[in-house]
């Protein structure tokens, strides 16, 4: 099983969307998908129409085990199962805190699920937290959408900072231009300066705005699943395709 998170120091740049998207590309490929919800938001819980849990217990949920299954969901899609997100989630860094070896204390929930899925996808929350060193630490790569934009490539500079101090291999670390409107002088030259150059972290798929995306709001699907032929979604497979690659999924 691979582990792919989707994180970013920032909110607001197209990170749920994009996992909702990839865990759909991926279980159209026919690889057996969990999507991880582990912002209390829930965006990515709504967007596959996942119900909340009534309850739940983090401290059970980061045993793993029989719990941890029990929470799973279904979605309309075959292949793609939900872990969807509970308010309580954001007491996963004190929960995280309470355990020995506090960076790797997910293990054993993330771990648990490497018998019935091939890749296990996570919705992280912004900010570096106990969580998201977890997630950096135990994740096969760390994918981080990016605003072609002065703030959002600083955060990204501070991630890739992070992951050098920490000594975790740069090599989990890639990124990906989301949210590009090449009608704007500073999108389209930050693009053509970063996306896809020999030694760049960033992937060659460029995701658009585009208000189909805006849209999933309302039909609760990714966009492939109700716009197949648009541009973004061509653009999500396309981005699945790099990813997929670089993870070895055959």
């Amino acid at each position: 099983m691979k582990i792919l998170s989707l994180y970013n120091l920032k909110g607001g740049v197209g990170k749920t969307t994009s996992a909702v998207n990839l865990a759909y590309s991926a279980a159209q490929d026919g690889f057996n998908v969990l999507l991880c919800d582990f912002d209390p938001q829930a965006a990515a819980s709504f967007y596959l129409q996942a119900s909340r849990p009534s309850s739940m217990k983090t401290a059970k949920l980061l045993k793993g085990k029989s719990f941890a299954h029990k929470q799973i969901q279904s979605t309309d899609f075959i292949h793609l199962d939900i872990l969807p997100a509970h308010l309580e989630f954001r007491n996963l860094d004190q929960r995280l805190g309470d355990e020995k070896k506090s960076s790797t204390a997910l293990t054993s929930l993330l771990k648990g699920f490497r018998e019935d899925y091939d890749l296990l996808i996570v919705d992280a929350p912004a900010g570096i937290t106990l969580l998201s060193e977890n997630l950096f630490h135990l994740s096969d790569k760390v994918l981080v959408p990016t605003i072609p934009s002065t703030l959002s490539l600083n955060a990204f500079d501070q991630i890739r900072g992070f992951f050098k101090d920490q000594k975790i291999p740069k090599k989990k670390l890639r990124a990906f231009f989301s949210m590009t409107d090449r009608r704007k002088k500073l999108h389209r030259e930050t693009v053509d300066k970063l996306s896809g150059q020999k030694g760049s972290l960033f992937c060659d798929t460029v995701i658009p705005t585009a208000s189909v995306v805006e849209q999933m709001g309302g039909e609760q699907k990714p966009v492939g699943a109700f716009a197949r032929k648009s541009p973004a979604a061509t653009a999500f497979s396309s981005l699945w395709g790099e990813v997929r690659s670089e993870l070895s999924l055959n």
